[in-house]
Formats: structure tokens, sequence, C-alpha cells
């Protein structure tokens, strides 16, 4: 039950983040959500897509270097305190999060080194976790499509 984040290698230069959103936008792909960091010359661009394998392509045929891998992904009550309280369920299942960002409002995405453990460790929690196909459809419904 994750979803694909797609990683992105980009020079740190001007217009090089908006190349790769116009292209996104051209083949349909929809971003819902990314991170961004600088490591100097070049940065990393994460993205959530409503579809990772068109992502990849479009990436190809840009000439980025790009990767594929699996996060997970929690729905979050919009409230005060969830956030603590997921990362304190992490916590207490010895689970580290290497690296988080926020999603459409409450979708958050998980890096972490064994995604299928956390999963498993996670599956009794009151942590409501979503797959690629599910983030897709409750998108949709939010949409209206």
């Amino acid at each position: 039950m994750s979803v694909q984040q797609i990683s992105v290698f980009l020079e740190s230069q001007p217009g090089h983040l908006r190349r790769v959103l116009d292209a996104f936008e051209d083949a349909g792909v929809n971003v819902r959500g990314y991170s961004a960091s600088d490591t100097g010359d070049y940065g990393i661009v994460r993205f959530i897509v409503d579809d990772p394998s068109r992502a990849l392509s479009v990436l190809g045929v840009l000439g980025a270097a790009a990767t594929a891998t699996d996060v997970l992904c929690a729905r979050l009550d919009d409230k005060p305190g969830e956030l603590a309280r997921v990362m304190g369920i992490m916590a207490d299942c010895d689970i580290n999060v290497t690296y988080s960002y926020s999603l459409i409002s409450t979708y958050i995405a998980l890096s972490v080194k064994d995604v299928a453990r956390a999963e498993q460790l996670l599956e009794g929690e009151p942590v409501d976790l979503i797959g690629q196909s599910e983030l897709a459809r409750v998108l949709e419904r939010n949409e209206g499509r």
C-alpha cells in the first residue's frame, strides 16, 4: 500500500523546474505533491503524480535523470496535533522517517528505509495508508471527475 515517488535531478537554474512541469502538463500528468531541495549546482525534486509511468516517460524524453521509489502516503485528519500524532506512532514503531512532505492538504508522503516493514508495523496502528490507485480515485472524487 505505497505510492511511487518520482525523483528528478535538475540543474539549479531558472526555468528547469518549469520545463518539467510544462512537459507534465502537456502529457496530462497531474502533480499531487512535490518537494524541491537544493544541493548547490543541482537540486532534487520529488514528485507524487497521478500517473508515475507516464511521468517517467516524459522525463525520459526530456533527458532528465529520474528514478521512481516507493514511499508511504498517509491520510491525516485536518486538525491540530495530527502530524505530531502520526510521527509519534512512527517513532513508537521504531521507524525512522528520513524525509517527508505534504501532498494536497491532508496527505503526506514518508520516505522510510524499508517500506514493506513499515507497512506491516503500521497495519494495526491508527494510520490510514493509501496506495497509488486509491490516491488517484480520492483525488478524482475531490475534483468532481
